[in-house]
């Protein structure tokens, strides 16, 4: 066959005289008659490279199927980050199939197993649409502020007790009027976060779900 492909080549650029030459040296060395060689030249087609398989893993997951649960858990958890959003994902499947429906087995059990790379892959296109959900309105702390000597001993962030919390700010785009706060707070030894909402950020309602959270 490779004899063919290089008769071929040669037959398609030669002129008619160098034909005739090259269709007398096919039919010696192969014992073909005249007719039948022009036949297997006219319908030769060149050999196409075979085509490598892709040697990475497949697909672990249906994209379509997980995406749509994944997205409105995402959405209805306001915005975790994807290592947050792996850890709560179990606690709120549940949830999710008394709002929606029920899941297929396999969905269930991709979104158990999916990774925060992976959701971070997945979820990609739907952060940037929804980047200016959940803004913080909390400003950097004044040179002044920072000098004044509020704690008292230094944190120990082995143990537990010690905590973050910020405010983040449901205001879509702009921060006229008035709307709602979520008051996060992470305890630093072990990672645990709780959240709870206010309207506004008056100091009363602010201090009392925080007593709320304690």
């Amino acid at each position: 066959m490779e004899y063919l492909e290089a008769i071929y080549l040669r037959y398609q650029q030669a002129s008619l005289k160098e034909k005739t030459m090259i269709l007398n040296e096919f039919c010696l060395n192969c014992g073909y008659h005249r007719k039948h060689a022009i036949r297997l030249l006219n319908r030769f087609k060149r050999f196409a490279k075979r085509k490598l398989k892709n040697r990475g893993r497949p697909a672990k997951y249906n994209k379509a199927s997980v995406l749509k649960p994944l997205k409105k858990i995402w959405l209805a958890a306001n915005l975790p980050c994807s290592k947050r959003l792996k850890a709560i994902l179990p606690l709120w499947l549940p949830a999710y199939v008394k709002e929606f429906g029920t899941l297929s087995l396999e969905v269930v059990q991709s979104l158990r197993r999916i990774s925060p790379a992976t959701l971070d892959r997945l979820l990609a296109p739907t952060r940037v649409k929804y980047r200016s959900r959940g803004r913080t309105t909390t400003k950097p702390g004044t040179l002044l502020r920072k000098q004044i000597p509020i704690k008292t001993n230094q944190w120990d962030e082995e143990k537990q007790g010690f905590l973050e919390a910020d405010t983040i700010a449901h205001c879509g785009e702009t921060l006229l009027g008035q709307f709602a706060y979520t008051i996060d707070t992470v305890d630093i030894g072990t990672g645990w976060t709780e959240q709870r909402v206010v309207w506004g950020k008056g100091e009363t309602e602010v201090l009392k779900q925080i007593q709320d959270i304690e």
